[in-house]
């Protein structure tokens, strides 16, 4: 899940270059779409109004809200490692939801683990962090981006198990809504029509499969097996893979704060996974 999760952020650097990022990302949800509809036509005509609203909603949520929030504001000018830095805070989003939303009590050991978490991002992102010169409110874009996700995963998570689709089924339904989601947004600045370059399909296809297929297929099936604050608390780990992706790809330099901030991490996703065990 780490390896395909940190995909997006690589496939979002590279494609920036090539496509207008919400138009790399409408075609991505439509690719993924074209791709899944013959596997997912016979569960979707069995499935009932109720859970296909259920599921759109959560869809529209976890992927129109939280990508937009992210690219929209990388292109207005917030730096790329900062927009990162504050996506990366969904561990902390979530466990706040779930304590002051849906009431449920977070004992210390999984407070501190989230918060030794957030230390470890911010040291691995340190030399990546700065501020551009995008408008004020632009900053609040990947914030809200991380937040849309959150309520996502926890309404996932809570959804009656006669609301629920299967894997591929959800999967499909949140491209689809979010393809008609970014079409507007896309369309309302430029073209909707696919650019002709090598570039920008490479951007379609590495994001289609790896960050969408991959980092989301197992996103929810991993949520479907453990808890959404122990899930999430593990893409604390997502930016020191995100740069081994940019050292690998495009030769980026490493550092030893980088590896004492992955360290810093791993301790922090140890405690909170150790404190739920411990209440389990």
């Amino acid at each position: 899940m780490l390896l395909t999760w940190s995909s997006g952020f690589i496939g979002a650097r590279f494609s920036i270059d090539y496509a207008p990022p919400l138009l790399v990302v409408f075609w991505r949800c439509v690719v993924v779409s074209l791709v899944l509809l013959p596997f997912v036509l016979n569960a979707l005509r069995k499935a009932s109004w109720p859970a296909l609203l259920h599921n759109a909603g959560i869809g529209l949520l976890a992927m129109a809200g939280y990508l937009y929030g992210v690219v929209q504001g990388i292109g207005l000018g917030v730096p790329a490692g900062l927009a990162a830095l504050l996506a990366d805070l969904l561990p902390l989003g979530v466990a706040v939801l779930t304590a002051t939303v849906l009431r449920q009590r977070l004992n210390r050991g999984v407070w501190s683990g989230l918060v030794i978490g957030v230390m470890g991002v911010v040291l691995v992102a340190h030399d990546a962090l700065a501020w551009g010169n995008a408008p004020i409110w632009a900053y609040a874009l990947p914030l809200l981006g991380m937040l849309s996700l959150a309520v996502a995963t926890l309404w996932q998570k809570r959804l009656p198990d006669e609301t629920a689709l299967g894997l591929l089924p959800n999967l499909w339904l949140q491209c689809f809504v979010s393809a008609f989601a970014f079409a507007l947004l896309a369309g309302a600045r430029h073209s909707l029509w696919p650019l002709p370059t090598a570039g920008f399909a490479v951007s379609v296809g590495w994001t289609a499969s790896f960050s969408t297929l991959g980092g989301y297929g197992l996103y929810w099936l991993c949520l479907k097996r453990s808890t959404p604050t122990r899930v999430a608390s593990v893409l604390y780990l997502s930016p020191a893979v995100t740069l081994l992706w940019a050292w690998a790809m495009f030769g980026e330099p490493l550092s030893w704060l980088m590896l004492l901030g992955t360290l810093v991490c791993g301790f922090g996703v140890w405690k909170v996974i150790r404190a739920e065990a411990q209440l389990a």
